[in-house]
């Protein structure tokens, strides 16, 4: 089961982010999975930092190794010949109209 909470936490003023409020400093519940869970518990033994430093140091670097995406490639196909002729819209509205 996965879900995330979120709690305000001291008396700072929200932010305003893409027409969206939040506030500076919040607390947040997550459900991690057991290889991430292991992973914060590793880098948080490791360096001798908190839970949430672990996590957080663990998303800026995910965040940092993104590889851009490809960009879009449109690739055309022939559908064969015009069945009807296009330029008279009345028409094609009607054949559409008398198949269906």
């Amino acid at each position: 089961m996965s879900g995330v909470a979120f709690w305000v936490e001291g008396d700072r003023q929200p932010v305003t982010i893409i027409g969206m409020r939040y506030p500076l400093c919040m607390r947040m519940t997550l459900t991690l999975d057991d290889d991430v869970a292991a992973a914060v518990e590793d880098l948080r033994r490791a360096e001798g930092i908190g839970r949430s430093e672990a996590v957080n140091r663990l998303v800026r670097k995910g965040l940092q190794n993104r590889e851009p995406a490809a960009p879009y490639r449109h690739l055309p196909s022939d559908m064969g010949a015009f069945k009807v002729d296009i330029s008279d819209i009345g028409a094609v509205i009607e054949k559409l109209d008398s198949e269906g």
